[in-house]
């Protein structure tokens, strides 16, 4: 038969890329009550977007600002809801200790592979420091105390770092908004926690 008239085989399937928030384990810390799953997500998604645009307009436009940034869609807030994230976040943008990390040089939203994206990257002569913003309501003490989740997500952001910056000393770290605390995280943790990963 003419190959110019035979069926093409059918194209493989697309292998799924799995982004660092996906790779298993628990997200919170045991005894953690509040939110459902998605509200969660919600607030965690209303925080970081106030973080993201706060920080480039004047402290007195925040709550206009605020109020215009979840003015609608299914992240919408308003009332005391707003109010109480726009005070999360007011708390986490005046800690003198975090100032470095919502001024230039540091990158917001970068794209370090095809999908995953990191809250703040501050890239220095020979030290990348990845911050990640975590918005859970019981912040864990320790760095080992961290779920192993987050620590497994930021091991990855790690390695792919470290790929794309080999001269370069790699930093990561958490930024508990409820706290407004900066909790760095030893490599060697990430690490381990990236290599426990069982999802195929």
């Amino acid at each position: 038969l003419d190959p110019l008239f035979q069926r093409p085989a059918p194209l493989p399937a697309r292998i799924k890329t799995l982004s660092p928030s996906e790779l298993g384990g628990a997200k919170a810390l045991p005894g953690e009550r509040g939110l459902d799953e998605e509200a969660a997500k919600r607030r965690g998604r209303q925080i970081h977007r106030l973080l993201e645009f706060l920080p480039t307009v004047p402290a007195a436009d925040w709550p206009a600002t605020a109020a215009r940034l979840l003015s609608n869609g299914s992240d919408a807030a308003s009332g005391e809801e707003l109010s109480l994230l726009l005070a999360e976040a007011d708390k986490v943008l005046t800690r003198p200790s975090l100032s470095s990390l919502f001024t230039p040089p540091a990158l917001t939203e970068v794209p370090i592979t095809a999908k995953p994206y990191r809250d703040r990257l501050i890239i220095e002569d020979t030290r990348i420091l990845a911050v990640d913003f975590k918005t859970n309501a019981l912040v864990p003490e320790t760095p080992t105390d961290c779920p192993d989740a987050l620590l497994r997500q930021m091991g990855a952001y790690a390695h792919a770092l470290r790929l794309l910056y080999p001269d370069h000393r790699i930093d990561t770290a958490i930024l508990w908004t409820r706290t407004a605390t900066l909790m760095p995280l030893p490599h060697d943790l990430v690490t381990r926690a990236l290599e426990s990963t069982t999802i195929a």
